[in-house]
């Protein structure tokens, strides 16, 4: 983070990060064969429980919530209900994460949930329709209600909001000057957004969204704007790899994050990360990188449990 986006003077105790983040340099001979160099830039290692970008996106916004109750929103296996669960816990803050999807209040809990559960999280689960509702003002206060959480400090679905995405620019800021292109898995994009602001000039981002649709270019654009008053770096997005959608792994994509974890010792979480790499390495047999280049790719996540 910049001195302007750090979070009050210990505010955070108990959230002592690894920053900058390693950045290394791997062999893969089907980057090699085409002239370009891989690095992996380790946000995984950032935080053992606050884990790569959910750090960067947390922080500033636990900061702001000034011991409130913080209150966000999630699927019934969102890494970001985990990691706001897990810094609650640290903390000493209350959390509640409201949890697409009314039929699940009456199953068993499910293990990314019953981690919320278990590190304080109070759990409040709404039918879809009103999840999907979510941001407009008269459906968040009824939540806000129903939930007993109507002084909560909200943080939006993935933590993507202007604190996050002001948070995310120190990535690019470690990244400068070090790569030609900087990859980074998308969901709902706050990553890029930021990251994009912090490079240096002549890098680009690359988005590569996990979810359909093709929706998340006016949502980056909305973000830089809300957070930098107007577009900020060079970005795009390739939106071919989601394999299905969200929380979609194929056995293509389950062998390949097999043998990239056998091939360079690093764990790969599938619902993000190895979507990330495996366009990398369809994007380097398509040439799409020129002779010389260096990609880097942001390790956004570890594998859960």
């Amino acid at each position: 983070m910049t001195s302007s986006d750090e979070p009050g003077s210990g505010a955070l105790t108990g959230l002592r990060p690894r920053l900058p983040s390693p950045l290394r340099e791997v062999a893969d001979g089907r980057f090699e064969q085409r002239g370009v160099r891989l690095l992996l830039k380790r946000d995984d290692l950032v935080h053992p429980e606050l884990v790569g970008n959910k750090w960067r996106k947390l922080a500033p916004n636990l900061a702001a919530a000034a011991g409130r109750t913080v209150l966000t929103f999630g699927g019934a296996y969102s890494n970001h209900l985990r990691a706001t669960a897990a810094a609650g816990r640290l903390l000493g803050l209350e959390t509640v994460g409201v949890v697409r999807g009314q039929e699940l209040a009456d199953r068993p809990l499910n293990p990314s949930l019953a981690r919320c559960a278990a590190d304080g999280m109070r759990l409040h689960f709404v039918d879809r329709s009103t999840y999907r509702r979510k941001t407009e003002p008269e459906t968040l206060a009824a939540v806000l209600r129903a939930a007993d959480a109507e002084d909560a400090y909200v943080v939006p679905e993935g933590g993507s909001n202007c604190a996050a995405v002001r948070g995310c620019r120190a990535l690019g800021a470690e990244l400068a000057g070090r790569a030609d292109v900087v990859a980074v898995a998308c969901g709902t994009g706050g990553t890029l957004a930021g990251l994009a602001a912090g490079l240096g000039t002549g890098m680009r981002a690359l988005g590569v969204p996990v979810l359909r649709g093709g929706f998340l270019t006016d949502g980056i654009r909305a973000l830089q704007t809300a957070a930098f008053g107007g577009p900020r770096g060079d970005w795009s997005l390739d939106d071919r790899f989601h394999f299905g959608g969200y929380g979609r792994i194929t056995p293509e994509l389950e062998a390949f994050a097999e043998d990239f974890e056998h091939r360079h010792g690093v764990p790969v979480e599938r619902l993000y990360v190895a979507k990330l790499l495996y366009a990398l390495v369809a994007l380097a047999e398509e040439d799409a990188f020129p002779r010389g280049s260096t990609v880097a790719a942001v390790i956004t996540g570890r594998p859960f449990p």
